[in-house]
């Protein structure tokens, strides 16, 4: 065999290895990846029923409830036009209260309630992730649609 045939034969075998190793190391990062979904997706069935993926928005007020003597924890994330039942078990952050940008990490349960494996709170007045802006404007907007439309028809129907 020639040189010139031994270092092509090199290249092919490396370039097959490095494909070989692409191929291993996005698979595995896809099993890692979490999307985003706002209460109003969620709601739209948007989002996956068998992945863990992230739901953002603000933690309605009234609505946070703790089992006694128990970590378990229920809440109610809403992004304006549509809202989604949250239940973890753990401690949560020292910053998350009522009215606050939340965003919770998990998957969605049979009976619609979204089982949280970890909970992230905004860190400061000032701050939150543009995720969960983006879904809260959204959902705003949706729902100041909706409640013209609902004007406008209540409206008609008087004259």
């Amino acid at each position: 065999m020639k040189g010139r045939h031994k270092r092509l034969g090199f290249l092919v075998l490396g370039l097959v290895g490095l494909g070989v190793v692409t191929g291993l190391v996005l698979n595995a990062m896809q099993g890692n990846l979490s999307y985003f979904f706002s209460p109003s997706e969620v709601a739209e069935g948007k989002a996956p029923a068998d992945h863990v993926f992230r739901l953002g928005g603000l933690v309605e007020n009234g609505s946070v409830q703790r089992a006694a003597g128990d970590l378990t924890v229920n809440f109610t994330v809403s992004d304006g036009a549509e809202k989604i039942q949250v239940a973890y078990t753990g401690i949560l952050p020292d910053l998350f209260k009522e009215g606050q940008g939340v965003i919770a990490q998990g998957k969605l349960s049979a009976d619609g309630v979204f089982v949280a494996q970890e909970v992230l709170a905004k860190h400061d007045e000032n701050y939150m992730p543009p995720e969960v802006k983006d879904a809260l404007d959204k959902g705003h907007a949706k729902g100041t649609a909706e409640l013209a439309a609902k004007q406008q028809t209540e409206t008609l129907s008087k004259n």
